[in-house]
């Protein structure tokens, strides 16, 4: 007796290919960070991938970006670009920090 074919998702198929793709440009940054000019654009095998963690940091990005698209929300790449192209100064904490760490100084 033949067992039942599984039906296919439509989900995690696609999405699973997304952070495949997602875990090799990861791992793709990082040698060409550490190698700088002898970097030769290798690729890494999944189990490499794996066991360097790309696949899980990959997997979280991914069903991230797919949650905050789902809400409507712009993805972390989007938000990005906003910061970098709006005319409305976005504050940084850092700074109001070191102004803080300044004015006790002074007054120490």
């Amino acid at each position: 007796m033949p067992k039942p074919q599984r039906k296919t998702g439509k989900f995690w198929p696609h999405v699973r290919s997304l952070i495949w793709e997602k875990a090799q440009e990861l791992y793709q940054m990082e040698q060409a960070k550490t190698m700088k000019s002898d970097f030769k654009g290798m690729t890494a095998t999944r189990k490499e991938l794996r066991e360097g963690g790309y696949f899980q940091t990959a997997k979280v990005i991914v069903l991230r970006s797919l949650w905050l698209q789902k809400k409507g929300l712009p993805t972390i790449e989007e938000e990005e670009t906003i910061k970098e192209n709006s005319i409305l100064p976005f504050k940084n904490p850092k700074q109001q920090n070191n102004k803080r760490k300044e004015a006790n100084m002074k007054n120490a």
